[in-house]
C-alpha cells in the first residue's frame, strides 16, 4: 500500500510513534441493497472501504475519492452514520496509528467494483446478512449503526472522562 507523502514526512519527524490520523469509512450500498466491501491486501480480510483523508480535505469528498480509487465505484455520501475512535494499530511496517473513523451512508451511482488498487486483492458486493467470514467485529457495528436508519449520527460520551460534574453525582451551578 503506498504511503500518502504527507504521512511520509510527518514519519521522517515521528519515526514509528503513534500518529493521530483522520480516518473515512464508506458503507456503500447498490441499487439491491448490497453492501460494497474489498479484501485488504494488508490483512487478507474483508473489510468496508476506508482511507485517511488528504490535509484540508473534505471528509464526504474523501470517503467518495477512497472508493473510487479502491474498487472502481462512484459512490455519493449520504449522510454520517458514526463518529468512532480505532484503537491503536500496529502497521506491518512497525508506524503505529490511530484513526478519528468518520463512517458514511452511500449509494453507489455509477463504476463497476473491481479491484483498482494494490490496497485490494478482491472488491464485492454482499447482503449485509450474509458477509464473508471473518469480517471484523468493529465494521459490522459501524455497518449496523450505518444501515439502522437513524437519522443522527452514533457517537460515543462517557460523561466522565469529560468532567461532567453530573455524572459524579454533583449538581449543575448556573451563574
Amino acid at each position: 500500500m503506498a504511503i500518502p507523502e504527507f504521512v511520509r514526512e510527518l514519519r521522517s519527524k515521528v519515526g514509528q510513534q503513534p500518529l493521530w490520523m483522520s480516518g473515512v469509512t464508506a458503507v456503500v450500498l447498490d441499487g439491491q441493497g448490497r453492501v460494497l466491501l474489498g479484501r485488504r491486501s494488508d490483512t487478507g480480510r474483508w473489510a468496508l472501504i476506508t482511507g485517511i483523508m488528504d490535509p484540508g480535505e473534505q471528509p464526504a469528498d474523501a470517503v467518495a475519492r477512497e472508493c473510487l480509487e479502491e474498487t472502481g465505484v462512484h459512490a455519493v455520501p449520504e449522510r454520517l452514520t458514526s463518529v468512532t475512535v480505532s484503537p491503536l494499530i500496529v502497521h506491518d511496517n512497525g508506524d503505529q496509528a490511530q484513526y478519528l473513523e468518520l463512517t458514511f451512508l452511500c449509494r453507489a451511482v455509477g463504476g463497476e467494483a473491481r479491484v483498482n488498487d494494490d490496497e485490494s486483492l478482491e472488491v464485492g458486493w454482499f447482503e449485509p446478512d450474509a458477509l464473508p467470514e471473518g469480517f471484523d467485529e468493529r465494521a459490522r457495528k459501524r455497518l449496523r449503526i450505518a444501515l439502522s436508519g437513524a437519522a443522527e449520527a452514533y457517537f460515543s460520551f462517557d460523561p466522565t472522562a469529560a468532567g461532567d460534574p453530573t455524572a459524579a453525582g454533583q449538581s449543575l451551578r448556573t451563574t
